[in-house]
């Protein structure tokens, strides 16, 4: 059966990975500009506080696990109130080793081991869409595991390592997604797929993706009326049915015009347009720009990366 999620995933294709340890000691507080890549980090031991823009101030903790998807301006400091350091997330990225807070020696009050990662898809902005603009999880074990194996391989040069790295951010990003608390995940993907009656008519979207899919099809489908489904879906993913519909084969076709063996012609077909015109006037209204100049863009960003 067709997870939607791993899909999902499998089309940000994650391919790069950076991360260090992080510690804090006496009286700190730094302050980081906006990043926009996503970023995480889990809390080994000791805690300390981490505000994220206008958002509350949080206490974190030994074994607590924190996703920013787009990473906006964020403080960590100290309990002690301190004047924060304004910190480059770009530049302390680029340094290697252990970034250390506060006073330089001696046992910290914090450790974290935190990281970011860049997608190789024209479709990262699914994560944001995703998700809160903060997640914060706390003794969920399996991430904690991760993140740990994420740090030990970024750390090396291993045989492999590139493509271990990729995988291990997949399956974070999962399971990240699936240990959100279904009540807090925010309208879209994550709280359809916690609705079983909604969920079987999202993996009949994402299974068929060109069959010509009609509301009262994906209504029996979910096994109700077509009202029901239509105002359901439409409340819990946030957009109508034939809207996610075509946002998910605009999704596929951006993935699938990255392969020069595919025509447009062809594309069409998989994501289910009976010709090229129609195609060509949905994907253009959709992404801003007609589907053989989106894949010269993106086969002239692979050649200059």
């Amino acid at each position: 059966m067709v997870d939607p999620l791993s899909e999902v995933i499998a089309l940000l294709q994650p391919r790069a990975v950076f991360s260090r340890r992080i510690s804090g000691a006496g009286r700190w507080a730094v302050a980081y500009s906006e990043f926009g890549h996503p970023s995480f980090c889990i809390v080994l031991d000791g805690s300390c506080r981490l505000a994220v823009n206008a958002q509350r101030v949080l206490t974190i903790e030994a074994g607590d696990f924190v996703l920013m998807p787009a990473t906006p301006g964020f403080t960590m400091s100290s309990f002690e109130p301190v004047r924060a350091v304004r910190m480059d997330p770009r530049a302390s990225a680029a340094r290697s080793g252990e970034m250390r807070h506060g006073t330089p020696g001696g046992r910290p009050d914090v450790s974290m081991l935190g990281g970011w990662f860049e997608f190789d898809s024209p479709n990262a902005a699914l994560l944001v869409t995703l998700l809160p603009p903060l997640m914060h999880l706390r003794g969920v074990e399996r991430l904690s595991t991760l993140v740990r194996l994420i740090g030990d391989e970024s750390a090396g040069m291993r045989a492999g390592r590139d493509h271990m790295l990729s995988r291990l951010v997949e399956a974070l990003l999962i399971e990240a997604l699936r240990a959100k608390p279904d009540a807090e995940a925010p309208a879209g993907l994550l709280r359809g797929l916690a609705d079983v009656q909604l969920a079987r008519a999202i993996r009949q979207m994402h299974g068929q993706i060109a069959r010509p899919w009609t509301v009262d099809q994906l209504a029996s489908t979910a096994a109700l009326s077509r009202s029901a489904f239509f105002e359901r879906f439409t409340r819990t993913l946030g957009v109508p049915p034939m809207e996610y519909l075509l946002g998910w084969r605009m999704t596929v076709a951006k993935d699938l015009l990255r392969n020069q063996d595919l025509g447009v012609a062809e594309v069409a077909r998989r994501v289910g347009y009976g010709s090229s015109s129609a195609f060509s006037i949905a994907f253009s209204r959709h992404v801003g720009m007609p589907p053989s100049q989106f894949a010269r863009q993106v086969d002239s960003a692979l050649k200059n990366s």
